[in-house]
């Protein structure tokens, strides 16, 4: 006879997942404080056992049934079901095998006579006999296996023993997904902070939530942890928690995660999520001011003035500057970010600058301490006298001055070669030579401030007639080639450049003493024999340039007087002309190879001669030989 109908087994669900961890047993973690907070009381696992009344006949007096034997595998697994360890085999040689599901005993299996037959269902393919029959094997383990399996002998006495199967699954690894909207402290209960999911666990696991590595417990109107679960058609649950609390702004950097426990048949285990960060929002309680860059600013330096909120989001910013002279204060509008840019500072952004902070949603305004921002500043240089002149001879004092907030330092260089002629705002320059005009600069250095200076720029001009860069010189042409003849005087007052041909000239000032004139000529025979001649002239005299040509391709021999301007030969003083050595030209390769070729003709006729004449020793014995051989 079967065994009377089994209770349904009960399954409650509530606070951070139900599912004991193990069978009446408490989690037993390496960190006993990690289950201090947010546990709940978990239920009995889903498949309790069947109350004895349900099992048993209920007749007076008789025996409760036995506590059935625990038999746990993970899902995928083979359960090994014994019919009661301390029972000979031949107690088993009639046996069958019940299935306790909802109150309903099921026959599955037939041992008769220790062969074992399946019956028709859902195990029907899953069972199979082992250790000479007193051994059900039920491979292939699903969740929905978990029942009580119950063995009934009848041979020789009516026996029967009751096995309670447990089954176990990991959960994947936990996820969770953050509040993406953020929270505001402002918030007047507990808002969603984040959600965590464990998938495909069995039975359901439990939660536990941290925030910085400390449990967190149910707190009125401060925390609450709601979990709920999905039953997969595998039968495998799906949990999710969701974590809500009132956050402060303390709680911008915490970290959250969540934490799943979980039994199997080895033992207690755990898998944590990652950890998140939720954005806080709170109001701004102080407001500051920072420049950039630090320390000593100078005109041309590149500012950024920063306002700053402990708040999030910060506040809408307004800076206000006020001058220290006038006490006038002018508002100004910095970018989205709070940061008003001075691409290149000047000494007017120097003052009291303040950032106002005004918050959007409370409309309270906060307003930071005052910062002095100052630009360091150098004016520019006047020098004195401004366009300076003087004779030869003559002494000349030039004088620079500049105004700055910072001590001043100054210095004159010569233009052209960078000399330091003097440390100081005065330069004296005495018996002026025409060597002495020119540019002199005088620099203005604020020694406090690194990179602070200013330079001006002065030409010193000496009373005199133009004085020519060079007096002669030649160049090689080609004839009815456009040729560019260039030519370059200095003097005071800056003279002005003629020519002896016709062509284009243009003049451009190199300085304001000096000018460069460049005719555009056509090569012609006429040009080839007078050259050019360039005059310089002004109000104190004239000075000339003379340009020869000569054809690149030319034989002849001889070719115009050549002269170079040395060093002395300037303006107002006389050249001096000297003979420059004629190139080589190709008639003199000619005429070379010509008189070779003559005195080699000539030493071959002597030769010739003095053979005829005999006077060659080898010439005559040879001959005298000849005559003898042929008299013969």
């Amino acid at each position: 006879m079967p065994p009377p109908p089994a209770a349904e087994p009960q399954s409650a669900v509530g606070g951070e997942g139900a599912g004991s961890p193990a069978a009446g047993g408490r989690f037993n973690h390496q960190d006993s404080n990690r289950f201090s907070g947010a546990q709940r009381e978990t239920s009995q696992h889903p498949c309790t056992l069947p109350s004895p009344s349900l099992l048993h006949s209920g007749v007076p007096g008789e025996a409760e049934p036995p506590t059935p034997e625990l038999v746990e595998v993970e899902v995928g697994g083979t359960a090994l079901l014994k019919c009661g360890p301390s029972h000979s085999p031949g107690n088993f040689s009639h046996v069958d095998w019940f299935s306790v599901h909802k109150e309903k005993p099921t026959l599955i299996f037939r041992v008769r006579k220790g062969q074992g037959q399946s019956e028709p269902g859902e195990y029907q393919h899953r069972l199979s006999l082992q250790d000479r029959g007193t051994t059900l094997a039920l491979t292939h383990i699903t969740p929905h296996d978990e029942r009580i399996f119950l063995c009934q002998g009848k041979r020789p006495l009516s026996q029967e023993h009751r096995i309670q199967l447990r089954v176990y699954k990991a959960p994947e690894e936990p996820t969770i997904l953050v509040n993406p909207l953020g929270i505001s402290v402002n918030s007047k209960e507990p808002v969603e902070v984040a959600t965590c999911v464990g998938r495909n666990g069995y039975p359901i696991p439990q939660v536990i939530w941290y925030k910085n590595g400390q449990s967190l417990k149910e707190e009125k109107n401060r925390v609450h942890i709601q979990s709920s679960q999905i039953v997969e058609s595998s039968g495998l649950y799906t949990l999710e928690s969701v974590l809500k609390a009132q956050l402060a702004k303390e709680d911008k950097d915490a970290q959250f995660y969540c934490e799943l426990n979980y039994r199997l048949p080895s033992g207690n285990h755990m898998k944590e999520s990652q950890e998140v960060t939720v954005q806080v929002f709170y109001p701004a309680e102080k407001v500051w001011l920072e420049v950039e860059p630090s320390g000593m600013l100078k005109e041309g330096d590149r500012v950024e003035i920063r306002c700053l909120a402990d708040g999030n989001p910060p506040p809408h910013f307004t800076i206000s500057k006020q001058n220290l002279s006038t006490k006038e204060i002018e508002e100004m509008t910095p970018e989205d970010t709070g940061t008003l840019v001075l691409e290149s500072a000047q000494k007017e952004h120097s003052g009291l600058y303040q950032c106002q902070g005004l918050d959007l949603e409370t409309m309270a305004s906060l307003l930071s301490d005052q910062q002095e921002l100052l630009v360091n500043y150098v004016s520019d240089i006047r020098v004195s006298p401004a366009a300076p002149e003087s004779q030869e001879g003559d002494s000349l004092t030039l004088a620079c001055e500049a105004e700055s907030n910072q001590a001043v330092e100054f210095q004159w260089l010569r233009e052209k070669t960078g000399q330091v002629l003097e440390k100081g705002p005065v330069l004296q320059l005495h018996n002026l030579k025409r060597e002495a005009g020119g540019g002199y600069r005088c620099v203005a250095t604020v020694p406090s401030v690194p990179g602070l200076n200013r330079t001006r720029l002065v030409h010193v001009a000496i009373f005199g007639s133009p004085w020519m860069m060079l007096k002669e010189r030649k160049m090689w042409v080609s004839e009815n080639a456009v040729l560019n003849l260039s030519c370059e005087a200095s003097g005071h007052p800056r003279p002005t450049i003629s020519w002896s041909v016709e062509g284009t000239a243009q003049e451009r000032d190199q300085d304001p003493l000096s000018v460069l004139s460049v005719l555009s000529v056509l090569v012609t025979p006429e040009l080839l024999e007078t050259g050019a001649e360039c005059v310089a002239s002004n109000s104190l005299g004239r000075n000339s340039t003379t340009i020869f040509l000569e054809l690149a391709d030319s034989s002849r021999s001889t070719g115009p007087r050549v002269s170079t301007a040395s060093p002395s030969v300037r303006a107002n003083s006389t050249s001096t002309e000297k003979k420059l050595p004629e190139p080589e030209s190709k008639g003199v390769a000619i005429v070379a190879v010509t008189v070779c070729v003559l005195v080699l003709a000539v030493l071959g006729a002597v030769l010739y001669f003095f053979y005829k004449k005999g006077k060659l020793p080898c010439g005559r014995s040879g001959k005298q030989e000849m005559e003898r051989n042929t008299s013969i």
